[in-house]
């Protein structure tokens, strides 16, 4: 542990930032991480804005976001976390089990994302932009099968509609919400 300010910190957790939002640090090593690299685009979206302010992925229940979650996921992470997060060579994300505890936080799941991990887990910001990451992010945690008390990314409201993910569901290209629908 280490003393921040007025409250302590466990290295590789994010942790607020006294006037700049959330810092994200690599989640072995603790260092901050600088979000203006990586791939270009995605950062001034209202999305990424209040979640690098407040931490707060306001993407997680909205179903176009999900659905552009869904086919992001599905490119970039399904090939080692399995189709439904359950899990491959790289481990399940779809329980209340998480190998890097901080990754119950939306933050530390973008950390983990943004920066890599052990393992084979590298860095995803030269493939995906912090909006892309917010929508898989909101994919994943869509994609929960554990006890919904578990699921702190989850507001009370949210938490009494959650409904998890079924095999099989679709959800429409033609969804309305704050994401537009990916390029082709």
């Amino acid at each position: 542990m280490t003393l921040m300010g007025a409250g302590f910190v466990a290295l590789g957790q994010p942790m607020s930032g006294p006037q700049n939002g959330t810092v994200f640090r690599n989640t072995i090593t603790g260092e901050a991480m600088d979000t203006g690299q990586g791939k270009p685009g995605g950062r001034d979206t209202k999305a990424v804005k209040t979640f690098f302010q407040t931490g707060n992925n306001i993407y997680i229940d909205d179903k176009s976001c999900l659905r552009n979650g869904e086919s992001l996921f599905l490119t970039s992470c399904s090939g080692c976390h399995g189709h439904a997060a359950e899990g491959k060579v790289g481990p399940g994300l779809n329980d209340n089990y998480w190998t890097y505890p901080t990754n119950t936080e939306d933050t530390g799941l973008f950390s983990t994302l943004w920066g890599g991990a052990n393992g084979m887990m590298g860095p995803h910001n030269e493939d995906l932009n912090p909006d892309e990451m917010l929508e898989v992010i909101a994919w994943v945690r869509h994609l929960y099968t554990g006890p919904v008390k578990d699921a702190v990314w989850l507001n009370d409201e949210q938490k009494k509609n959650y409904t998890p993910y079924k095999e099989g569901e679709k959800i429409s290209k033609d969804v309305k919400g704050q994401c537009e629908p990916l390029p082709e």
